[in-house]
């Protein structure tokens, strides 16, 4: 194992911190042998088997062309739960996680009977939120097909019941219930960002699920506003993940759809990141 070890550094050596580095080796060793951080320091002089190395090289490969390390192992954990994560998907963020932080934190007391997630990519949203409100009906929207799929894998796999729906947020539409609460991280990145990001972003995540055009940055927190003035229960309310820069755009934008109580909270980097309003 200390060998693979010397490998990985001497691949990666130069592309990556130090300490990313040695993170990179624990998590490799980890996934190919399944034993915990501390049992693989404790059994460092290990060796690997033919497989396991050839896994290994395949692994240090795909870091060399900046593959996030959770795409690797087509995994990611949210909230305490394990969820897939494929190319069709984005990796779930921290800042989303202190989301639906907000939200438990807010309605854990509430009699709420329907949410939607608008957008949900790996499910990571909606299926914490059932975790936490088990009696709660739980919808999912995505565009896309496969997210769907993966999604729907991901809620089997943590054994809590979300229902998954195709639809195109853009187009407006309509449905016969309404919904206690809406929650949404969409796409909000202007595709003037792109150079400014890592590779390892631009090159990986679809962007189809990070990027807005500049020139309508807005785009789908006005269509969902629109929705959810439609599809919210009355004081039924909308959460948003939201561009740092674009804190009081979308405070002004949920005023001027007559949304009420509308609070901008920052995340943990202090960056603004949230918003709730109440129909």
């Amino acid at each position: 194992m200390q060998k693979a070890f010397e490998y990985i550094h001497s691949k990666l050596d130069g592309l990556y911190s130090e300490q990313e580095i040695r993170n990179f080796c624990l998590l490799i060793a980890e996934n190919l042998t399944g034993l915990s951080r501390t049992n693989i320091i404790v059994n460092k002089n290990t060796i690997f088997s033919c497989e396991q190395t050839e896994k290994l090289k395949k692994y240090v490969e795909k870091l060399m062309k900046k593959m996030p390390v959770q795409y690797i192992f087509e995994e990611a954990v949210f909230y305490g739960l394990l969820f897939t994560v494929n190319k069709s998907t984005l990796i779930p963020r921290p800042e989303t996680e202190e989301l639906v932080e907000w939200i438990i934190a807010e309605n854990h007391h509430n009699n709420i009977n329907n949410m939607l997630d608008i957008g949900t990519g790996s499910g990571c949203i909606a299926i914490a939120l059932k975790k936490y409100f088990p009696k709660t009906k739980i919808t999912a929207f995505d565009i896309s097909t496969e997210a769907l799929e993966t999604a729907t894998a991901n809620a089997a796999k943590n054994q809590l019941d979300v229902s998954f729906v195709q639809s195109d947020i853009l187009q407006s539409p309509k449905y016969p219930m309404k919904w206690d609460i809406i929650v949404s991280n969409p796409p909000y990145i202007p595709d003037c960002e792109k150079a400014e990001m890592d590779a390892n972003v631009t090159s990986h995540e679809p962007h189809t699920a990070l990027f807005v055009p500049t020139n309508d940055p807005l785009l789908f927190y006005r269509h969902i506003a629109m929705f959810a003035k439609n599809q919210l229960t009355k004081g039924g309310k909308l959460y948003f993940e939201i561009h740092r820069d674009y804190g009081q755009h979308c405070i002004d934008l949920l005023a001027e759809y007559r949304f009420t109580k509308i609070e901008l909270r920052k995340d943990m980097s202090e960056n603004d990141r949230m918003i709730c309003a109440v129909l």
